[in-house]
């Protein structure tokens, strides 16, 4: 595949790329364009390697001028997969309640390997995961007052199952909540 080429007037290139039949002048104008997309997508929020690689893709920075980019940025540590995974981790465990294996998945699927996806994922002990179940079944709980059991059950089991919570663990915390949980008085039933 040839490397693009661009013409400018200037001796800068364009923010965003080439587009249509434009091409490069030189791998040097492709490293700036490509520079300053990694430091723009890093100055936004972390990103994994392989998100930056789809953003300089994107903006038709050729492979090799990308990869080079790539590796710098990671050799001076401002691309780091783990530690974007391990923060990435805590803040969804702790802000949307996400199970080991949602976050495990969401990972996956931002370019993260599945060996540092697990590696970030092993900070969350059984203990944590399961209070953090019981939380957000406690949220819910007045949502699905006035349900029959079988659709409370089923509604709250199925939110903490969309976070990623095995099926054991989401039935076991459902049916202790709602053992818990008071029914409200029913004068009618007073007579």
């Amino acid at each position: 595949m040839p490397r693009p080429r661009r013409r400018f007037g200037s001796s800068a290139p364009p923010a965003d790329g080439p587009s249509g039949d434009d091409q490069w002048d030189s791998d040097a104008d492709a490293e700036a364009v490509g520079r300053k997309i990694l430091l723009d997508q890093l100055a936004g929020a972390p990103r994994s390697r392989a998100q930056l690689a789809t953003a300089l893709k994107r903006k038709l920075v050729p492979d090799e001028v990308a990869e080079a980019l790539l590796d710098r940025f990671t050799d001076v540590g401002l691309i780091d997969d783990a530690a974007y995974a391990e923060t990435y981790v805590r803040s969804k465990h702790a802000e949307r309640g996400l199970a080991g294996r949602a976050l495990k998945a969401e990972l996956t699927r931002k370019g993260v390997s599945a060996e540092v996806a697990a590696v970030a994922t092993e900070g969350i002990d059984a203990d944590q995961e399961l209070a953090t179940a019981r939380a957000l079944v406690a949220k819910r709980l007045g949502s699905v007052r006035g349900l029959a059991p079988e659709a409370q059950v089923r509604r709250l089991a199925g939110g903490l199952a969309r976070k990623g919570y095995a099926p054991g663990l989401a039935y076991r915390v459902v049916r202790e909540a709602l053992a818990t949980v008071e029914l409200p008085d029913d004068p009618e039933l007073d007579d």
